[in-house]
Order: C-alpha cells, then sequence, then structure tokens
C-alpha cells in the first residue's frame, strides 16, 4: 500500500476477526464496515450522484465490462476518470468483469437456487440462457449482449480498462464458478484465477508507472474456491503472499458463488487467511442477515445491486421487513414508508403517493423508492459499525434480525 492508499483496522470483535476500520484512498476516507453503492454503468439507477452521497453512501461502485462497451474506458479515461465523468467526487470502485463470465457464461446469479444442491455440471446453463462467454487459460471470449460483436479480456485487458476507467479500487481478473462446477474444475479454475492474478500484479504495476501523475489506484485480489475450504484457505494465503516485481495485493475481493447458509462460515475460512492491515471486499451481498454474518466473519465492506433493482418493482425495505407499496393496503397510507426513517423521500412523501407513481409507472417511483432503499442499507451497516465501536453487537444483532425477520409484511 501507499501514502495514497491504506487501511487501519480499529475496533475488533470479541472472535478476532470482525472489526472496524478506516480505508484511505485519494478521494476521501471509508469508515467500514461500509455498504457500497452499485452504479453498474456509471450511475446508481434513478438517482442523481448528490442524493448518492446525501443519504450516507461513502464510495459507489461501477462495473468494468459494461463501461468497457459503453461508452468506452477510452472515453471515461478522457473525462478525468469514473468520478469526474459521473460528477462522483468520492471513493470509487470497479469489478473486473470476473463476474460477467459465470452471469455470461451460464447465466447464474450470484447465489444458486438451493435446488441446484448435490448437482454437479461443468457446462451447465441456465434455462432460457445461452453461453455468451467462453474461458481459456489465457482469458475469456465473450458476445456482447448489446450487439453480438466478440471481444477478448486478459488479465493485462482487464488492468487496462480498469486503469482507464480510474476508480480508486479495481479488482484483479479472475473466473467467477457456480456451485454446480465440479470439485475438479473448482480446481483448475483456482490455478487459472491465480495465474490471471500474477499477470494482473505485473501489468498494473507496469500502468501505475506508465500512468505517472494520475491519483494511485489500489489493486485487490479475488479470493475464489466456491464452498470448499481447503480451496478457499489456499486462494487467500497464495494471494495475500504474492509478490510480483516489489507489487502485492492493496486488499482483497471475496468472490464466487455462495449459498447463503454458509456465507459466515465461507468469509471466517478466508478472512482468518488473509492480512489484518489490508481491508477485505465481498462481492454481491445485501440483506440484513449476510450483512450481520459477513461482518462479524471478517468483511469490511460490500455492494450488491438488490436494494435499487428491487425499489424498481416496489420493494421497500424496513426495519420491520420488506413490503410492495404499490399494494391496495398502501392505496390510503398516508405515512411514510418507515417510521422514523430520515431519507429524502419519507421526509417529503407518503406510501399513496409513491402507490400512485408505481401505479401511473411515473419515472419518479423508482428513484423515490431507491433512495429509501439504499439509505436502508447504508444505515444498516453504519448501525453494524457504531455497535461494534459501542461493543455492544450482538445485542443489536438479535435486536435488529429478530424485528426484520420477525413477521411477513
Amino acid at each position: 500500500m501507499t501514502a495514497e492508499f491504506s487501511f487501519a483496522p480499529r475496533t475488533v470483535l470479541p472472535n478476532g476477526l470482525g472489526r472496524t476500520g478506516v480505508i484511505h484512498t485519494p478521494h476521501g476516507d471509508i469508515r467500514t464496515p461500509a455498504f457500497i453503492a452499485v452504479g453498474t454503468k456509471a450511475t446508481v439507477k434513478a438517482v442523481l450522484p448528490d442524493s448518492v452521497a446525501e443519504l450516507g453512501a461513502q464510495a459507489v461502485l461501477a462495473n468494468a465490462y459494461h463501461l468497457f462497451l459503453q461508452p468506452g474506458s477510452d472515453i471515461v479515461d478522457s473525462a478525468g476518470g469514473l468520478g469526474a465523468f459521473m460528477n462522483w467526487p468520492g471513493p470509487t470502485f470497479t469489478d473486473s468483469g470476473g463476474f460477467q463470465v459465470m452471469s455470461l457464461g451460464v447465466g447464474f446469479k450470484k447465489v444458486l437456487a438451493m435446488d441446484a444442491a448435490g448437482l454437479a455440471d461443468d457446462d451447465v446453463i441456465a434455462d432460457g440462457k445461452s453461453r455468451l462467454a467462453h474461458v481459456d487459460d489465457d482469458g475469456v471470449t465473450f458476445t456482447s449482449h448489446l450487439n453480438g460483436d466478440r471481444h477478448r479480456f486478459t488479465p493485462e485487458v482487464s488492468m487496462r480498462i480498469q486503469h482507464e476507467l480510474g476508480a480508486d479500487i479495481m479488482f484483479a481478473f479472475d473466473e467467477c464458478t457456480t456451485l454446480m462446477n465440479t470439485r475438479e474444475y473448482q480446481e483448475r479454475s483456482l490455478e487459472r484465477t491465480q495465474a490471471w492474478a500474477v499477470r494482473c500484479l505485473a501489468e498494473h504495476g507496469r500502468l501505475t508507472q506508465d500512468r505517472t501523475g494520475k491519483p494511485y489506484q489500489a489493486l485487490f485480489g479475488v479470493v475464489q474456491g466456491a464452498q470448499y475450504e481447503d480451496l478457499r484457505r489456499r486462494a487467500a494465503h497464495d494471494l495475500a503472499a504474492l509478490e510480483v516485481d516489489g507489487h502485492r495485493f492493496d486488499g482483497f475481493g471475496i468472490g464466487g458463488a455462495l449459498e447463503k447458509e454458509n456465507l459466515g462460515t465461507i468469509v471466517g475460512w478466508v478472512c482468518s487467511e488473509l492480512p489484518v492491515d489490508k481491508p477485505r471486499h465481498l462481492l454481491g451481498i445485501s440483506e440484513p442477515d449476510d450483512f450481520f454474518a459477513a461482518i462479524e466473519a471478517g468483511a469490511d465492506t460490500f455492494d450488491c445491486v438488490m436494494p435499487s433493482r428491487v425499489a424498481r418493482n416496489a420493494a421497500i425495505y424496513t426495519r420491520d421487513g420488506r413490503f410492495n407499496v404499490n399494494t391496495a393496503a398502501n392505496r390510503r397510507n398516508f405515512g411514510p414508508l418507515e417510521d422514523g426513517c430520515d431519507c429524502y423521500t419519507c421526509a417529503h412523501y407518503t406510501r399513496a403517493y409513491l402507490h400512485h407513481l408505481f401505479k401511473a409507472k411515473e419515472m419518479l417511483a423508482a428513484t423515490l423508492a431507491t433512495i429509501h432503499n439504499e439509505r436502508f442499507t447504508v444505515r444498516l451497516v453504519d448501525d453494524i459499525r457504531a455497535s461494534i465501536e459501542d461493543g455492544r453487537f450482538a445485542e443489536f444483532k438479535a435486536e435488529a434480525l429478530g424485528r426484520f425477520y420477525s413477521s411477513e409484511r
């Protein structure tokens, strides 16, 4: 790590894994644990960057694959980098495109349906999907979902794209497997991801030197290994020890498909192998119980599209659970989405108004619902951080989860 990027752990939970801390970046500090709002295409859908800042988000994450396709990473570079391009003054993250290897390749989301348990198929395809990505030891060839053009991602290409995007934190190119892949394939994939990590570090060092005058961009290695303890521990240990031309990873991502009930266990395996003085980012979670499990096991930051995605379908998060605001019960409800919520939407609008907006298919519906859901998620993780610092994590966990999951709404 450099003077422009560092991580300082602070309060540590009794288990020695969960902690608070501060990530220092060229564009500001991130107090951890922290939820990183997802702005896939250089925008948190339906919400102004000013509103994202007002709801308390400390950083945003954009998708290298999508920005490579449109508008092109060279255009973002010419604009002054991701933050300048989208008018976001704070820290920024970009992912590597590795997740698209799985989502384009087999059509599955991060957590597979439980009816996939016990199945093993290295050529599996989700129902109704076609294979748009093909992996080999050198990289990935994929077909654009926008226009059918063929492209090639390698570790070097991913590093070039992410350097052009200019995020404060970026991720090494990796292969994200599914829970359906066989043990044999998981082992081969882990070796491939490790080899790609070596190439990413080498190319990151070269580009950092070539692009002098640019703010330093931290590079995180990504730990794979699916549901296998020995593979996860080996991957974490090897990435933590990796050094190429004097360069080491500045932090680590925890990736891959994770079964929900094993999330905390897997994160714990990984974090117990990683150095305590470097941050750990868990890719793609947003449910309250997942936050508590991951934070307790040692994860520092998180990202997920779900708060904004479900908001666009009228689903609202509250401390008392989740409900749909477009149901008949809310047609004449003139209270806020959530009593006691400090977000802009709850301060100015009623459930009845949002019910009307969704029924009328007005664009403002998505904006107001997203502001609330993002604020709920950011505030929950902020409250978890405060509970660790105050020495009442266990009590807050029991209280918050007991309330959220107490009833179906």
